[in-house]
């Protein structure tokens, strides 16, 4: 009896019978997950959470972020992350735009891992089933998110031409190594270090390179300092939202399949995401007598940040001990060692990436170190035998192995960013002029968020029709935010 195939399984020209669709569509969803989770996501957080002068250019901070990165990534930034290895931490750089790449089965050509440097394959070279294209869709949005993360710690002053600078040259000479070096085939990647989505490559990145650019911008205007309500907390919960569930694909889609890996890793992200919210939330009422929306949306992210590292390669216990230590470890670092270390009172982090992105992602790495589960581990690690400390044997060398990752990005981070900050200032001053930090968006863009005035922010006579008001008027209006 013969065999009847469906037409929409035969194989053709558009359906070689390397594709898997259930992967590619896969794929392509979570890498749409990971795309809303910045637009509109942290167009939206960044939009609301920052204080009503300052909305349209933090809006648009990330909005370009993401358009420039795109460009960048299909240009020369992929096959640096991706391609051919040049250097044990850099790939090749050479464009991912002609059909010959992007329509062939997607290939991580320096991911073949052999055994203590021989010559006998210990794991194959990574080839998923679906084109090139989905692969390079997919990780040009996890490139784009951590440059938006970055701009979380220079809100509400840096000069805008000097960002759209930054944007390029930080993705060249900074993301594409830490990428290249741990999912590429580098030297971190064959060496064993686990980075499952991005704990290391995108969040302790984003945090050391957050902080190192705060410190050469220089600091908000000091009334922005003492006073940066937000402007609407109904929108961060809506771009928090966003952003809890875009994680569905951020960490979902890093096994690279619709896998069993895959499920493990999204149900251990929300367990994580949940503990670490209502842990962070404990701790504001217990020291501060009420809950924060604020904290509750750090928590939510720094639960988020944790797991990321080990997202498939951990059990749901150890997800649940994770959010504990990331709803408490850096509610701990902003609430208290923050006001007490000269340093990072000295630099101005806006939106507290370094605690929120860098502990935390330091530490789910650390602690992906110590949990690790074995059986998980071989469903998705090119080395062997890979666990975790608490599983014995080679799990405390794993576990060093987590740290000495860890002080590469870190070190690698601080220099590169220094290196760019220094060039760009040479060129484009970093930050705001003291007049345009006064007014905000209306100096900068010529654009304001609300079709409002009077938040006690200088009044700009030349922007508004002052006519129906007399002078007295005018100083006796103050907005909501100015009287609470």
């Amino acid at each position: 009896m013969a065999t009847y195939i469906p037409t929409a399984y035969q194989n053709s020209t558009n359906s070689p019978d390397w594709l898997n669709k259930g992967d590619n569509a896969w794929q392509m969803v979570s890498a749409t997950f990971v795309g809303l989770q910045s637009v509109p996501g942290l167009v939206i957080l960044y939009g609301s959470i920052v204080k009503k002068k300052w909305a349209i250019n933090s809006a648009f901070m990330a909005l370009y972020a993401f358009a420039a990165v795109f460009l960048c990534w299909v240009t020369w930034a992929y096959e640096m992350s991706f391609g051919n290895k040049l250097l044990p931490f850099w790939g090749k750089a050479k464009p991912a735009l002609g059909q010959h790449i992007l329509i062939a089965q997607s290939m991580l050509p320096a991911t073949t891992h052999y055994y203590h440097g021989g010559k006998v394959v210990e794991t194959a070279t990574a080839t998923p089933f679906y084109p090139a294209a989905t692969m390079v869709y997919f990780q040009c949005v996890f490139a784009a998110i951590t440059l938006i993360l970055l701009a979380g710690a220079l809100l509400g002053r840096m000069n805008i031409k000097a960002w759209m600078a930054f944007v390029p040259l930080w993705l060249t000479f900074s993301y594409t190594v830490g990428a290249f070096s741990l999912w590429g085939g580098g030297f971190l990647f064959q060496w064993g270090v686990i980075d499952y989505s991005g704990g290391y490559v995108i969040h302790l990145s984003s945090g050391i390179a957050g902080l190192t650019a705060a410190y050469w911008v220089g600091p908000r205007a000091q009334n922005d300092r003492e006073r940066f309500p937000p402007n609407n907390v109904l929108l961060v919960l809506a771009g928090a939202g966003l952003l809890w569930m875009g994680w569905t694909g951020f960490n979902g889609g890093d096994p690279y399949a619709a896998n069993i890996d895959s499920s493990m890793a999204v149900l251990n992200t929300h367990i994580c995401a949940s503990t670490s919210l209502l842990m962070w939330t404990s701790l504001d009422v217990i020291f501060f007598g009420k809950p924060s929306v604020i904290g509750a949306v750090q928590g939510m992210i720094t639960g988020l940040v944790c797991i990321t590292p080990g997202a498939g390669v951990v059990q749901g216990w150890a997800a649940i001990v994770m959010g504990i230590l990331s709803g408490s470890i850096p509610w701990y670092t902003m609430m208290v060692i923050h006001k007490k270390w000269s340093l990072l009172q000295k630099i101005d982090d806006t939106l507290g990436v370094f605690h929120t992105h860098a502990v935390a992602g330091l530490l789910g790495g650390s602690l992906t170190g110590l949990f690790a589960e074995p059986v998980l581990c071989s469903l998705f690690l090119p080395v062997t035998n890979s666990k975790g400390a608490v599983y014995g044997g080679v799990g405390g060398i794993q576990f060093l192995k987590q740290l000495a990752g860890a002080c590469f990005i870190i070190g690698w981070n601080i220099v590169a960013t220094s290196v760019i900050c220094v060039v760009i200032s040479m060129v484009i001053p970093l930050r705001i002029s003291d007049e345009q930090l006064v007014i905000g968006d209306d100096a900068v863009h010529g654009e304001e968020a609300y079709a409002l005035w009077g938040d006690g922010e200088l009044y700009d006579p030349t922007t508004h029709d002052a006519s129906g008001y007399n002078q007295r008027e005018m100083s006796s209006i103050s907005g909501v935010t100015q009287d609470v």
